[in-house]
Order: structure tokens, then sequence, then C-alpha cells
């Protein structure tokens, strides 16, 4: 029988690397700032336009600058100072949220001024996000990476779970500006914290042009087994991504209210703690890519269960919570084989096809949920999805059948070899 402290969440990054901490710390009190956005935004559209429509509108809105800027974020975050290019993106996202709060404040704000806020702020993020994953790697070393995203997500699962709830409240003592004005807030710690780490130099003679992010994209496409990471995620955030549908299932269906909507964003981020706070596991796996495919087709199952049971929201949360600790393993398992498997001149490249994939599939399949609500209704949108993520979970094995006998001495292998032809 393993011992718990096997099987509890690895702190030594924390304990042992300096830098690494004060960017966890940065990230926790902003993190619940950004929380709160991500719940008042589409409230407040909500209560504008009162349909899910406008919810996917906003999905798509803040794809198109993912799609446009995350592969050159990427070459941007291989070729200069990771933490200088951090300290300017906190800065213009910290900008975006004010606009928010105007906005907010305004009796009858336009519905396109939010979308053009949330268009900026996207694109900005598609280089934030490529840039602070790439730095991980540097900030510890190579034994402690799993350790250290199973903390991170431990940290983001957290303030998931505080930022919806708390948002929820917020939203209906004080209205949806006083909820952007606190995301303003928290920016402050970010900054603080990337001000007093050490700078992040670039690998030796990189550049930021279009032959190092076809580069990126040609090693991601030979390396097959970071190729299966980036498709079964696509799949599982396509057709089990029901996000945008919780406004109205919270307010037409449950009938719970903004209190309600809380409730269901923060579910999924509920489970997810959970899953890491256990985590100790998950990083001594033998075959992680066997295990990210059990965990997505888990999250497949616990999104049509949580469907089928619109009846009862403790019961829809239980399922909820189930799904967000399933997708707390893929997400700790396929970022630690992709970040493992690629050279670190690659890594903000390599990280940024990742994170398209990341962040462009729940958009993509908030749209996709959207529009089967429109057509058939929130129930059918939701159960259709998780058992289309069931089956192309199944449809993927045997295309990538590397996928479940990878074992990550083979990433390191790759990893050395690339890196090595490179000098």
């Amino acid at each position: 029988m393993p011992s718990l402290r096997n099987v509890l969440v690895d702190v030594e990054p924390i304990k042992r690397d300096r830098d690494f901490r004060m960017i966890w710390l940065g990230q926790l009190v902003n993190g619940l700032g950004r929380q709160v956005t991500v719940v008042a935004l589409p409230f407040e559209l909500w209560n504008l336009t009162h349909n899910s429509l406008s919810i996917g509108g906003l999905a798509l809105v803040q794809l198109v600058p993912i799609l446009f800027f995350s592969l050159g974020g990427g070459a941007i975050a291989d070729a200069v100072d990771r933490r200088t290019l951090l300290i300017v993106t906190q800065i213009l996202l910290a900008a975006g949220s004010l606009a928010l709060t105007a906005l907010a404040l305004q009796p009858h704000p336009p519905v396109w001024a939010f979308y053009t806020v949330a268009f900026a702020a996207a694109g900005v993020s598609a280089i934030d996000g490529p840039a602070r994953s790439a730095a991980l790697p540097r900030l510890v070393p190579r034994e402690r990476l799993p350790a250290a995203i199973a903390v991170n997500w431990l940290s983001g699962s957290l303030v998931a779970i505080a930022g919806p709830a708390f948002a929820g409240i917020l939203i209906a003592v004080s209205g949806v500006a006083t909820a952007f004005a606190f995301d303003v807030a928290t920016y402050m710690a970010s900054l603080v914290a990337l001000l007093v780490i050490a700078p992040i130099p670039p690998y030796p003679e990189s550049r930021a042009n279009l032959r190092s992010i076809v580069e990126g994209l040609e090693f991601a496409w030979r390396r097959r087994i970071v190729l299966a990471t980036f498709a079964i995620d696509f799949n599982a955030m396509l057709f089990g991504m029901p996000s945008s549908l919780f406004p109205q299932l919270a307010l037409t269906v449950f009938n719970a209210g903004a209190t309600g909507y809380g409730l269901l964003q923060a579910a999924p981020a509920l489970g997810a703690f959970v899953g890491a706070a256990f985590s100790g596991w998950i990083g001594k796996l033998e075959l992680p890519g066997r295990g990210v495919a059990i965990a997505v087709a888990v999250w497949g199952a616990a999104i049509a269960a949580f469907g089928l049971c619109t009846f009862s929201l403790p019961l829809a949360l239980c399922f909820l919570a189930v799904a967000g600790a399933a997708d707390l393993v893929s997400a700790v398992l396929r970022a630690s084989i992709v970040q493992l498997t690629t050279p670190d001149r690659l890594r903000g490249r390599v990280t940024s096809i990742h994170m398209l994939v990341v962040t462009s599939g729940p958009r993509l399949g908030d749209a996709e949920a959207a529009g089967v609500a429109a057509l058939a209704g929130p129930q059918l949108s939701v159960v259709s999805g998780g058992v289309m993520c069931l089956l192309g979970v199944l449809a993927m094995l045997p295309v990538f059948p590397g996928l479940v006998s990878y074992r990550h001495s083979d990433g390191q292998a790759v990893a050395e070899t690339a890196e090595a032809a490179a000098t």
C-alpha cells in the first residue's frame, strides 16, 4: 500500500526553489481575480442579452486572437527574456480588466465593447501563456518539474473554486463592476512576484521570426507523442466543455440564480483541487500516456452523467467535480509529456502550440455547446458532448498507438537528441 506521503501533492518545488515560490504566490493571488472576471463577463453578457449565443459569441471572439497570436507569442518567448515579457503582459491584462470595470459602470453598456476588450485580452493572454509555461522548467530542476506542474494546478484549482463562488456572492451584493475592479487589484501581486525573481534570458541566437515558428511546428508534428497529447485534449474540450451553458442551466433549469451559477463554475475546480491535493502518484506513473487516455475517458463519462442529472443540482455538481479531477490528471500528465520531451530552445514555441489547443479547445467547445443547446436544448447538448468525447478517445487510440506505451525516459531521449542536433 502506498504511504500517504507518496499520494499527497509533492510541495518540494515550493520549499526548495525560491523563484518558483515567488511566481506561484503571485499567480495564487492574481488567479483569484482572473477567475472572478471569467465568471463575471459571461454573466454580464447573459443579463444584457438573455441569449446563450451571446456567450458562445464571446468564446469565438476570444478564439480569434488566440489563433493569430499564440504561435508568434511562443516564438517571442524563446527570443526574449521571459520575465520581462511576463511583466509587460501583466500590465496589459490589468488594463483590460480596468476597461471592463469602466464599461460595467455604465447604465447601458454596448455588448460590442465587452467583445472588443475580451478580444484584446485574449490576444495578450496568447503571449502570456506560452511565456509563463516555458519559464517553468527554468525555475525548477527536471526531476521536480511534474511536481511543480501539479502544485500549479493545485493553486489554480483552489482559486477556481474560490473565484466563482466568491464572484457569485460579489456580483449578487455589489455588481459586476466590483468584480472586474477586484481583478485589477490582484494584478499587483503578480507584478511584484515577477520583479523580485531573476531574469530568464533566451536561448543563445534565438530569433522571433517565421522560420522559428515553422521549426516549432515541425518538431511538434514529428514527435507523435506530443501531437497525441494535443489531439486528445482538443477532443475532450471540443465535445465535453459545456461551461457556456452554465448561466442558462443555473438560471432556467436549476433555478439557482447567481449563486448556483457560481457553484456550477466552481464544481470542476473543486474536483481538480482534490485531484491535485492527492497528485503525488501522478509523477510516478510508468505509462503517463495511458493515464491521459483513461483520464479523458472519465472526463467524457462524467460530463454525460452531469447532463443526465439536471433534476438535482447537488448530484450534478458531484459529476462536475469528478470531471474536474479527471481533467487535472490529464492536464498534469500532458504538460509533463510536452515539457520533458521538448528541448529548452524550442519550449516557448511548442508550449505555444500546447496553449493554443488548451485555450482554443474550450472556446470552440463553448460555441459548439451553445449552438447545440439553441437547437435541441441544454441537456441534450451536454449529454451528446460527453458521449462524443468518449467516442473520440476510442477513435484516437489506433491513430496514436504510441500514446499508451509512452514512458518519460523516451521523452528525455528525444529532448537530448534534439538539443544535441542544434549545437
